[in-house]
C-alpha cells in the first residue's frame, strides 16, 4: 500500500508529534507544527493520534493512491479536490486505487494534513518518525517531498473506529495568549503596554525553526544578550534588533537573547497556522489561565476519542 507523490507543493514532509528527549543533545522535538490538527486528522481515519500524517504549507501537493485507502485532510482550509470534484475537509472519506488528490492553495491558514489510515510508513529514529528538515533528519530521507516520491502506508493492526467531527476550531489567529518569560523584568512597563497592545507582522523569513515578527522595536533595559540557556518551544526571545522571535518546532536549544514571554502550550497550535504577512496581537494571562486552557484542549480531544 503505498502513495506517489505527483506533485510535492511548497515544504510537504512527513510529522508525527516529534521526538521528545533529546533537547540535551541539541535536538529539538520538531513535529507537526499544528499538533492538534494533526492529532484530530488521525482520529478522524482511525489511527492513534500520534501516528506519521503529511504536513503541508501554504501550497499542497497532488497524490495517487497505489491502494484503496480511508483518508482525511485535516487543519486550516485547503482548496481540495479528488479526481476534480471537490474534497470535503475535515472528514473521513474512503479513496479507490488510482485516485488522486490534488491539494492547492491555502484560503485561510498556513497549515493542513494529509492523514491516511495506517498511518504514513518510514523509519523511525530516535523514537520518532518525524522530518525536522533543518538538520535532514527522519522523515522521508530527511527531507521534504519530491515529484516522484513513493510513500509506504503502515499496517491496520492498531486503528479503530473513526471519529465523526462537525465541529469548527478556533481560527483566529489575531490573538496569541502568553506567560511572562524567563527576562520579563528586563523589560519596563511601557514596553510590557507597547508589546501586549500594537500587532505584529509575520516576516517572510519565518520558518519552522523560528517566526520571525515585524513592528515596533522591543528594547530590554539590560541589554540584549545573556549567559546562553536552555529554550523551550514558544520562547519569544528579543535580540538586538528589537523584533521578537518565538522559538518554534525545529528551534534550536540553547541561545543567548533574552526571553520576554512564552506562547501557553494551548496556542502553540495557532502559532503553527501564521504565514508570512499575518498580523496579530499579544495577550497576557497568568500560568494558571495558560494551564487551564492547556487541560481543557486536551478535555475535547479526550471527548473526540471517547465518542461513540
Amino acid at each position: 500500500m503505498s502513495i506517489i507523490v505527483l506533485k510535492p507543493g511548497l515544504q510537504t514532509t512527513v510529522q508525527d508529534l516529534g521526538r521528545n528527549g533529546y533537547a540535551h543533545y541539541g535536538i529539538s522535538s520538531s513535529g507537526a507544527a499544528d499538533a492538534i490538527s494533526l492529532r484530530i486528522g488521525n482520529l478522524l481515519v482511525g489511527n492513534p493520534e500520534e501516528f506519521a500524517g503529511l504536513e503541508m504549507t501554504i501550497l499542497g501537493g497532488t497524490f495517487q493512491f497505489e491502494s484503496d485507502a480511508y483518508i482525511a485532510v485535516s487543519g486550516s482550509q485547503f482548496d481540495a479536490l479528488l479526481d476534480g470534484k471537490a474534497f470535503e475537509h475535515q472528514k473521513g472519506i474512503y479513496v479507490r486505487k488510482g485516485q488522486k488528490l490534488a491539494i492547492g492553495q491555502t484560503t485561510a491558514g498556513a497549515r493542513c494534513y494529509l492523514c491516511v489510515r495506517g498511518g504514513i510508513e518510514v523509519e523511525n529514529y530516535l523514537s520518532g518518525k518525524t522530518t525536522h528538515v533543518l538538520t535532514g533528519m527522519g522523515g522521508h530521507y530527511g527531507r521534504a517531498l519530491k515529484k516522484g516520491d513513493t510513500l509506504e502506508l503502515g499496517d491496520l493492526k492498531q486503528v479503530k473506529k473513526p471519529i465523526l467531527f462537525n465541529q469548527s476550531l478556533d481560527s483566529n489567529y489575531s490573538i496569541i495568549r502568553i506567560n511572562k518569560g524567563l527576562q520579563s523584568k528586563w523589560f519596563n512597563n511601557v514596553t510590557w503596554s507597547q508589546f501586549t497592545s500594537e500587532p505584529f507582522t509575520v516576516s517572510d523569513v519565518s520558518s519552522r525553526m523560528g517566526i520571525r515578527l515585524e513592528g515596533n522595536s522591543i528594547k530590554s533595559s539590560k541589554g540584549n544578550e545573556i549567559l546562553t540557556e536552555g529554550i523551550p518551544l514558544g520562547a519569544i526571545q528579543v535580540p538586538g534588533s528589537g523584533g521578537p522571535i518565538i522559538s518554534f518546532v525545529e528551534h534550536q536549544t540553547t541561545g543567548g537573547y533574552p526571553k520576554i514571554a512564552n506562547v501557553i502550550s494551548a496556542d502553540l497550535c495557532k502559532v503553527g497556522q501564521l504565514k508570512p504577512g499575518d498580523k496579530f496581537s499579544f495577550q497576557l494571562v497568568s500560568i494558571e489561565e495558560g494551564e487551564s486552557l492547556r487541560l481543557e484542549q486536551e478535555s475535547f480531544i479526550k471527548s473526540l476519542i471517547n465518542h461513540d
